[in-house]
């Protein structure tokens, strides 16, 4: 796990020892020497060389037995006004918010795809269901559609999760600052963090908050995901046969030969299934915990780094799977969709001027006798629905909200 904060340490150690020179802890001299050999470690950490040794606590003390090893006592002077504590935060907030920008351009990947797929299919109906039965008519448009702006306000709650870890804990040290003049406001550019975490108390209690947040940005994600593997599950099965794949993106049977497994969407739905329980993972493992650092937040990675892997893996390969989906067209031609159009009689009916009560029983009567005939034409033109998606709309709405993430799309 430390090994995926070792490029982090290192740059939040540049950022402090540039401050540390700023108010006189660091000789002028010392400066260029240290962040040259800091920027030596941060080349070996990209090129896939760095390891912490056997016998070493963590990539902290790594990063700094390795600076003595080639200053000399010089290099022991990088952690003067700060404490493992605020390192580890400044580590972790870095971390996260590359983790939830990778997360979010994932994310409007398959934005991208799904409003792709909602104009290209839009005109193309299919049934819409409650309670499992039959309702009334939808649209491969709506349906693509809907999960599109649904991932829009799942990156609501990933900003906000963002938002909360953009900030800069650095100098808040043990929890309770520092007698040293450090310059926090100074670290909080260099890193680029949009603000300081200012009340240092407050700075050491995101520990744990922050993972809370991300945690339930996370869950929010796997939880439209699993919803629409799930969809993707049941309009396959031939009872449905609305949507298919090709041969080689499903499974077959080792006694069945006629079976076509939407396995990608089974094992997707079990991912997303498990992803939504990280925020009582992480709420419980913080829960009643008492004021400052404890060390049961160091559980908090073994849950949550491996989630950023799981949720982008998710977003990728149903992506990927989209680009072969094959979408049929006659869906409604088969009778047994003939009451799809129940409620699209009643309100011919209403709008010819019969009262909505009395339509509602004469199509009633018709469906109940037997003799229901539908018309079979769809007029849907509010905002939202079938003849008016509204794409642009949502567009809009997904530019405002991934703004904040600072993301070339």
């Amino acid at each position: 796990m430390d090994l995926q904060l070792a490029r982090y340490d290192v740059l939040g150690s540049m950022a402090h020892i540039r401050m540390l020179e700023s108010i006189g802890l660091l000789g002028k001299d010392e400066l260029p020497l240290l962040l040259d050999g800091l920027q030596n470690i941060l080349n070996d950490i990209d090129a896939g060389h760095f390891t912490i040794e056997e016998g070493v606590e963590d990539v902290h003390s790594e990063v700094e037995q390795l600076l003595t090893q080639r200053l000399g006592d010089i290099g022991k002077k990088i952690h003067s006004g700060r404490s493992r504590n605020d390192q580890v935060l400044v580590d972790l907030k870095l971390f996260f918010r590359d983790k939830l920008r990778d997360t979010a351009r994932d994310v409007a990947t398959l934005f991208e795809r799904l409003q792709a797929l909602s104009e290209q299919y839009k005109d193309v109906l299919m049934p819409g269901y409650t309670h499992l039965q039959v309702a009334m008519p939808s649209s491969f448009g709506l349906w693509f559609g809907a999960y599109a702006e649904t991932l829009v306000d799942d990156l609501r709650l990933l900003a906000a999760a963002y938002a909360i870890a953009d900030q800069n804990p650095l100098g808040s040290a043990a929890g309770y600052g520092s007698s040293f003049p450090l310059n926090r406001t100074m670290t909080t550019e260099l890193l680029e963090f949009s603000t300081l975490h200012y009340n240092v108390v407050a700075a050491q209690m995101s520990r744990g908050k922050t993972e809370r947040a991300i945690a339930a940005a996370l869950s929010a994600i796997a939880a439209t995901l699993g919803r629409f593997a799930m969809d993707v599950c049941l309009f396959m099965c031939q009872n449905f046969a609305f949507i298919s794949f090709p041969d080689e993106l499903t499974t077959g049977s080792s006694i069945m030969p006629h079976k076509k497994n939407p396995d990608v969407f089974e094992i997707m739905r079990a991912k997303c299934n498990r992803l939504q329980s990280l925020p009582n993972e992480v709420a419980l493992m913080t829960t009643n915990l008492p004021l400052g650092y404890q060390r049961d937040f160091q559980l908090l990675k073994d849950v949550l780094f491996p989630a950023f892997g799981q949720i982008s893996g998710c977003l990728q390969i149903c992506d990927f799977m989209l680009q072969h989906i094959r979408v049929r067209r006659d869906i409604l031609d088969d009778s047994r969709y003939d009451y799809l159009f129940t409620v699209e009689d009643v309100n011919r009916l209403v709008l010819s001027g019969t009262p909505f009560r009395e339509a509602y029983k004469t199509v009633g009567h018709a469906v109940q006798d037997g003799t229901y005939r539908p018309t079979r034409t769809v007029n849907h033109t509010h905002e939202g629905s079938i003849g008016n998606l509204c794409t642009d709309a949502i567009r809009r709405k997904f530019d405002e909200v991934i703004a904040p993430f600072g993301l070339n799309l």
